[in-house]
C-alpha cells in the first residue's frame, strides 16, 4: 500500500467518535493554514513521521476487543494516497471507521465514504469568508462540494465550526447556521477557539450562555454550542509512542 503517514495517535477516547470507545490516527500533511490549528506541527506533510504504519496495526492487533472504532484525524487525512486502504485494514481488524475532514478534497472524499461509518466535518466559516480563514483560494467551494457528497451519501456526521469573534461576526455565525439547517444538517457544534497553554481564546468576550441561547433559536435540537469537555482532535506529545 500507500504507506499512510502518522503523526502520531491517541490510545483512547471517548467523545471524537459518537457512542464509541475509538483510537485517533493523527495523519501528517495539510494544505490549509488556519491560524487557529490545533496540531501546527502536523501541517507539513514531508516532515519525518511519528509512527510508522506496522506500528500502528500492531498496537490496534493489542486492541482488538477492548475498542470500537478507529478515527483519522489530522492535519487532513484526505491528503494522503494511502488512506482508503488504511481504512480497509482497520476494517478489516473489525474496528468501525470515523473520519475527520475539512473537506478539501471532495471527489477523494467522495470515494471514501463507503468506507466510513461517521464523519465529523469542519465548517470553517460562511463559504465566502473561506479564503480568509484558511489563506488558501477557493477553499470555500471545495468545502460546500464535499458537504454535497456528505448529506447525499446517507453516512452520519456532525459539522463543526471553530469560532471566535475575531475570526467572524456572530452574526455571520448564526447566518452560517441557518445555511447548514437549510442545506439538510441536522447536527452542528460550535467549539470555542483555543490555543496551545489557553484555556479558552477571547474567554471574556464570550458569553457563552447567551450564545448558546441564540444558536438554540435556530430550532435545531441537533445545533449546540460545546461544553467544556473538548474533543482530543489535539494531538497529546504522550500519545507519540502507543504501547
Amino acid at each position: 500500500m500507500n504507506t499512510l503517514r502518522v503523526g502520531g495517535i491517541t490510545a483512547l477516547t471517548s467523545i471524537d467518535f459518537p457512542g464509541r470507545l475509538a483510537a485517533v490516527i493523527f495523519c501528517q500533511g495539510c494544505p490549509w493554514r488556519c491560524g487557529y490549528c490545533h496540531n501546527p506541527h502536523l501541517l507539513e506533510a514531508g516532515v519525518p513521521v511519528g509512527l510508522p504504519w506496522p506500528s500502528v496495526t500492531d498496537f490496534l492487533e493489542r486492541r482488538r476487543g477492548l475498542l470500537d472504532g478507529v478515527v483519522f484525524s489530522g492535519g487532513e487525512p484526505t491528503l494522503q494516497a494511502g488512506l482508503a486502504e488504511a481504512m480497509q485494514q482497520v476494517r478489516g481488524l473489525g474496528f468501525e471507521v470515523a473520519l475527520h475532514t475539512a473537506g478539501m478534497y471532495p471527489r477523494r472524499l467522495a470515494t471514501l465514504l463507503p468506507l466510513v461509518d461517521w464523519v465529523g466535518f469542519d465548517v470553517k466559516a460562511p463559504w465566502s469568508l473561506y479564503d480568509t480563514i484558511t489563506g488558501t483560494p477557493g477553499s470555500g467551494r471545495r468545502a460546500r462540494s464535499s458537504l454535497d457528497h456528505l448529506l447525499a451519501s446517507g453516512v452520519p456526521f456532525e459539522c463543526r465550526t471553530t469560532w471566535h469573534a475575531g475570526l467572524f461576526s456572530e452574526a455571520a455565525l448564526l447566518s452560517l447556521g441557518t445555511m447548514l439547517a437549510d442545506l439538510g444538517v441536522h447536527q452542528w457544534m460550535v467549539q470555542d477557539c483555543r490555543l496551545p497553554g489557553q484555556t479558552r481564546l477571547h474567554a471574556s468576550s464570550l458569553n457563552r450562555s447567551a450564545l448558546s441561547q441564540r444558536i438554540q433559536g435556530l430550532q435545531r435540537p441537533g445545533f449546540k454550542l460545546r461544553g467544556d469537555a473538548v474533543s482530543t482532535t489535539r494531538l497529546p506529545p504522550s500519545t507519540l509512542n502507543p504501547s
